[in-house]
């Protein structure tokens, strides 16, 4: 069982920068995938980006590449997403999520943290 719950969200204007922070437990976050999603209400969850154990290249969906940037912290088992130069269309909620298997499902959830972004 793993325990993920996410902060950090928040209202902030085009150009600005968040952190959001997924704070895990039950298992140390270097024996776990963690990634970062995000929905707008009434459409799919998106995938926005991921780490995998043992690896050191974090995934990332096109549209957030160069702008984000996650990370994982061992000592504090968290996983972070920094996000730069935020546009209107980063608005959404962001869900963080672990897997215990790689091409596994993602299926440890926490509650989302909600960042909107005004033009």
């Amino acid at each position: 069982q793993v325990n993920v719950v996410e902060s950090g969200g928040g209202l902030v204007q085009a150009g600005d920068s968040l952190r959001l922070t997924c704070a895990t437990s039950g298992r140390a976050v270097s024996s776990i995938d963690v990634g970062w999603f995000r929905q707008v209400r009434g459409t799919g969850r998106e995938h926005v980006a991921s780490i995998r154990k043992g690896e050191s290249s974090p995934h990332y969906d096109d549209s957030v590449k160069g702008r984000f940037t996650i990370s994982r912290d061992n000592a504090l088992n968290t996983v972070n997403l920094q996000m730069n130069s935020l546009k209107p269309e980063d608005t959404a909620t962001y869900y963080c999520a672990a897997r215990l298997e790689t091409l596994g499902t993602f299926n440890f959830w926490g509650q989302g943290t909600q960042v909107t972004v005004s033009s």
